[in-house]
């Protein structure tokens, strides 16, 4: 079976697409959008993670989200937090999120999933261990696979069913880890931090960094990539 994965090379994306091909989705078409974000360590991950899975084919798209700005992710000038306590994450967007991009990535799976007559778009997004982003909530991804069902050619005419999986969506990230592990899949591949050093050591204090520790120390196990200052320890 077809499917379409939206990889980042960070580790939820990698355990979906590790999902995706457990659930007997045996074709699997990879994509990844270098969208003008700080630095290239995910986008050299999820080539990686996309060799180890097998996909069929894998899109490396250039989008530059960072001519608009408006996010530390993109923008150099915006600084991105560190050392947010675990508790207050959910309860203000901060300044990672970038404008629309899960809208915007969506739609290219959209087109791509079209264009090799896959009806099933899978995506690392959760709304339980986040950053309180509004486009990793589950009414976001329904609202789009209606209209998703709306505005493709194939499913007006009745050949796909669009159908958009979000594996993790009420998994905390101790419990991500947990799966993966059972699936095999080889986190020290995946790149995780917002804001590595020069030679993409994690920092170990950044949203993302913060999240995936705790996901790993819950979990019961040891995260393989390294941390600047032993951060993981």
């Amino acid at each position: 079976m077809k499917a379409i994965v939206l990889l980042s090379g960070g580790l939820d994306s990698s355990t979906t697409a590790a999902i995706a091909k457990s659930e007997g989705f045996d074709e699997l078409y990879a994509l990844t959008v270098n969208y003008g974000q700080r630095h290239l360590f995910e986008l050299e991950a999820a080539r990686r993670v996309g060799e180890a899975v097998g996909v069929k084919r894998h899109e490396f798209l250039n989008l530059d989200l960072a001519c608009f700005g408006g996010s530390a992710l993109t923008d150099p000038s915006i600084a991105v937090p560190h050392d947010r306590p675990a508790d207050t994450m959910q309860d203000e967007i901060p300044d990672t999120y970038v404008p629309a991009r899960n809208t915007i990535m969506l739609s290219l799976a959209l087109a791509f999933a079209e264009t090799v007559g896959a009806e099933d778009i899978f995506l690392g997004i959760n709304h339980i261990d986040y950053s309180g982003y509004p486009d990793c909530r589950p009414e976001f991804l329904e609202a789009f696979e209606t209209m998703a069902n709306l505005a493709t050619k194939a499913s007006v005419e009745g050949r796909l069913k669009m159908k958009f999986h979000a594996p993790l969506l009420y998994l905390s990230k101790a419990q991500i880890v947990q799966r993966g592990m059972e699936l095999g899949v080889d986190y020290s591949l995946t790149h995780t931090c917002y804001d590595p050093a020069e030679d993409g050591t994690s920092c170990g204090e950044c949203d993302a960094c913060r999240l995936r520790l705790e996901g790993f120390r819950q979990a019961g196990f040891t995260d393989p990539v390294p941390y600047l200052n032993g951060a993981k320890k």
